[in-house]
Formats: C-alpha cells, sequence, structure tokens
C-alpha cells in the first residue's frame, strides 16, 4: 500500500524530531494567481502541509480573519472548481501534502462520492469537514476510503472522552486538536490544559495529533511543538494577506518574513 503524503510528511518531521508545520490559506484569497503566490512562498518557506480553506459563505467555524478571506476569495470568482485548478497548479511544482478544510454543505452539494474523486484527481491528499460530526459520516467516510482520501476530525476541549474514540476511528490522516473554545483568530497567549487533552487523544489513536487555533508566534509553535505531532498557523498568515490588499508583492514578502519569526531558533524542534 502506498504512503500517503500526509503520512509520509509526520513520518518525515518525526525522524528529524520535530513536529509538523501545517499553515492554512483560504484558496483564492484574494485573487487566484496571488493565492497562488502564497502558496508557493509558504511551501519554499518549508512547511510540511498545506490546509486550504474551500471559501464558503457561511463559515461557522472561523473567526473575522478567515471570514474576510473567504469573502475575498468568493468575489474575486472561487468557486469548487477554481479551487481544484489551484490545487492542479500547486501539483506542477509540489508534491506537499493538501488538506482541505471545507464544511460538509459543499460536500453534501456535489455528494461525498463526486468530491472526494474530483478532490483526490486533483492531488488533494485529506479532506477535514469542519462540521460533520464522525456519528453522521458513513456515507463521506466510505468515499474517502473509496478514493483513498484521508481523513480529518477535530476534538476540541469540551469534547467528552467517550467521543474521542468514534473521532480516532473514523480518522484516517491525522486529529485536529482545537486548542481553545470558539472561532479561529490570533491569540496572544496558549490555553491551559493542552497537553493533558493531547496524552487522553493519544491513548485512543496512534494517529498524529495536531494543535490549531490561535497560534500566531514562535513562542507558541515551539511550545506546541513540545506537546504534539504538528502546530497549525492559519489566521497570522491569512493577515500577511489582509494587510497587503493591493500589493501582492508585499503580501508574498509579508508571508515570507512572518514564516521566518514562527520557525525562528527551530522552534519546531524538540529538544529531547
Amino acid at each position: 500500500m502506498t504512503t500517503s503524503r500526509i503520512a509520509s510528511a509526520f513520518a518525515t518531521a518525526a525522524s528529524e524530531n520535530r513536529a509538523c508545520f501545517v499553515a492554512y490559506l483560504c484558496a483564492g484569497d484574494p485573487d487566484f494567481d496571488t493565492s497562488l503566490r502564497a502558496c508557493r512562498q509558504l511551501i519554499e518557506s518549508g512547511i510540511d502541509v498545506l490546509e486550504l480553506g474551500v471559501p464558503f459563505s457561511d463559515p461557522l467555524a472561523d473567526g473575522l480573519t478567515n471570514q474576510l478571506a473567504a469573502q475575498r476569495a468568493l468575489e474575486s470568482g472561487m468557486r469548487s472548481q477554481r479551487v481544484l485548478d489551484l490545487v492542479r497548479a500547486i501539483r506542477e511544482f509540489s508534491d506537499v501534502a493538501i488538506v482541505f478544510y471545507t464544511y460538509y454543505n459543499l460536500v453534501f452539494s456535489q455528494g461525498s462520492e463526486a468530491y472526494a474523486a474530483s478532490a483526490k484527481a486533483a492531488g488533494v491528499d485529506g479532506l477535514l469537514t469542519l462540521d460533520l460530526p464522525p456519528e453522521e459520516a458513513g456515507e463521506h467516510l466510505e468515499a474517502c476510503q473509496k478514493h483513498a482520501m484521508d481523513t480529518v476530525f477535530i476534538a476540541a476541549p469540551t469534547t467528552p472522552e467517550s467521543r474521542l474514540d468514534m473521532i480516532c476511528k473514523a480518522s484516517t490522516g491525522f486529529i485536529y486538536y482545537v486548542s481553545r473554545e470558539g472561532v479561529t483568530g490570533e491569540q496572544s497567549s496558549m490555553s491551559a490544559g493542552i497537553a493533558e487533552r493531547i496524552q487522553l487523544i493519544k491513548s485512543h489513536t496512534d494517529l498524529p495529533v495536531v494543535v490549531g487555533f490561535g497560534i500566531s508566534t514562535s513562542e507558541h509553535v515551539r511550545e506546541i511543538s513540545s506537546l504534539c505531532d504538528g502546530v497549525v498557523v492559519g489566521s497570522t498568515l491569512v493577515n500577511c494577506i489582509a494587510h497587503n490588499l493591493g500589493h501582492p508583492d508585499k503580501m508574498i514578502a509579508a508571508l515570507k518574513e512572518k514564516m521566518a519569526s514562527l520557525t525562528d531558533s527551530k522552534a519546531l524542534y524538540r529538544s529531547n
């Protein structure tokens, strides 16, 4: 059986005694061409997994930063086929693992079978469907298994242990631990209790566990990297685009600078 790009990314990071860097951008923000340049810059900056947000008009798990990114992408004409076109364009120069961060309405409207098939054909490696609970994901899981598409499900601080086993069994790529209640967005400090929750999740699975929501500094990256298998950084990268609208060269330079600061002093690497 061929090893997935996601599994390979985590295996490589583990062999180097570091956490995976999972970077989020909204596909097509602020437009197709600039989004492609932004993705290329993140890849050249050394990310392990690219998490592409699929623009949606009602992104209930997202804070204002990512809501506005989705709005900009939709206004620029990004629809499902253009998102797949973006993945195909990335595949022309990179073999980086790609995960779609999407909502079930977008999957359901096409049908799980068609969605998984088209995403896989374009070069997507995994689907993180934010609002689809594993209890109701039977058809989705069957479609993903059929097309060798990894699945990612979310655990939160409020998730009871009785549900963790189900979440872990439904996941094949990695487990995404949301570090705090609420929506996405930059934070000044990390939530308490993350280490304990990660250990609890790991008692139910051998899959990698990543932590996201609010990670926005190299100190956050260093802190989280010592606890889990991967860190997810999103809003602080999206803001590099939001703060430089109309100036694509400045956007790319800001992304490059931000990535350098986030991984400063080998923040992803573990000391033991």
